[in-house]
C-alpha cells in the first residue's frame, strides 16, 4: 500500500502551486468555444514528449518539494514519468497496471482491481492531453489567467473527491497545449507540474515504456 501511495503521489500524480495571476471567468460562449477547440486538439494529439518540474506542497513544510524529469505519452494510454532530480525514479502506466522502477528496484500494481485507482489512471491520461471535459464526472469552470486559460475540474464521484478535490489545468492561449496541471487533495495539499520544451506528435516507440 505504501508503494501504491508513493507511486500515485509522485505521479500525480504530482501536482502544483496555486495560480497567483488574476482570474477572470469566461462567458458561456467563450467557455464553449475553448472546450471545443481543446477537445479537437486532443483528438489529434498522438504523442507528447516534455520536460517537467513538479512541486509538492505539504502544509507542514515551509518549502515545496521540487523534483524534475521527463514525460513521455503515447495514445491511447501509455505514460511514463521519469524523475531525474533529486532522485532517479520511473513510473509507467500501461495495460491497466502501474510499473515502478525505484532506482533499480522494480515492482508493479494492478490498477484494474480498484475502481478508484482505475479512474485515477484514466484521469492522468486525460489531464496530460487536456481532455477532461466530462460534465457527468466533473463540475467545470473556465477562466482567463494572465495570458492563458485555466479550467477547474471538481470530481462528482464521492470516493474520487475524497482523494482529489480539484484538478486545475492551464492551457497556453495560442497553442492550447497543457502547460501546467495542479491536483489538489482533500487536505488542501497539492501537487503542481509545469511542462516545458514540449514536442507534440513526435515518433515514440512502445519500447520507451518498458522498465
Amino acid at each position: 500500500m505504501n508503494k501504491m501511495i508513493k507511486g500515485f503521489t509522485f505521479l500525480i500524480l504530482m501536482l502544483f502551486v496555486s495560480v497567483s495571476l488574476a482570474q477572470t471567468s469566461l462567458s458561456n460562449s467563450e467557455a464553449a468555444i475553448l472546450k471545443e477547440k481543446v477537445i479537437q486538439k486532443s483528438k489529434t494529439t498522438k504523442s507528447i514528449k516534455s520536460d517537467f518540474e513538479q512541486y509538492k506542497h505539504l502544509s507542514f513544510l515551509t518549502n515545496d518539494i521540487k523534483s524534475s524529469g521527463k514525460l513521455t505519452f503515447k495514445t491511447p494510454d501509455l505514460i511514463k514519468w521519469e524523475y531525474t532530480q533529486p532522485f532517479v525514479y520511473k513510473v509507467v502506466f500501461k495495460q491497466g497496471k502501474l510499473f515502478i522502477d525505484d532506482d533499480g528496484k522494480k515492482s508493479q500494481i494492478d490498477l484494474s482491481s480498484n475502481k478508484t485507482f482505475k479512474s485515477m489512471n484514466g484521469l492522468i491520461v486525460k489531464s496530460v492531453k487536456g481532455d477532461m471535459f466530462d460534465e457527468k464526472q466533473f463540475d467545470i469552470s473556465y477562466f482567463k489567467s494572465g495570458d492563458n486559460y485555466l479550467v477547474k475540474f471538481k470530481p462528482k464521484d464521492k470516493k474520487l473527491s475524497e482523494m482529489i478535490s480539484q484538478f486545475d489545468i492551464i492551457f497556453e492561449k495560442g497553442s492550447l497545449d497543457v502547460i501546467e496541471i495542479k491536483m489538489i487533495e482533500s487536505s488542501e495539499d497539492y501537487t503542481r507540474i509545469v511542462f516545458m520544451n514540449q514536442k507534440i506528435n513526435v515518433s515514440v516507440s512502445d519500447a520507451e515504456f518498458s522498465l
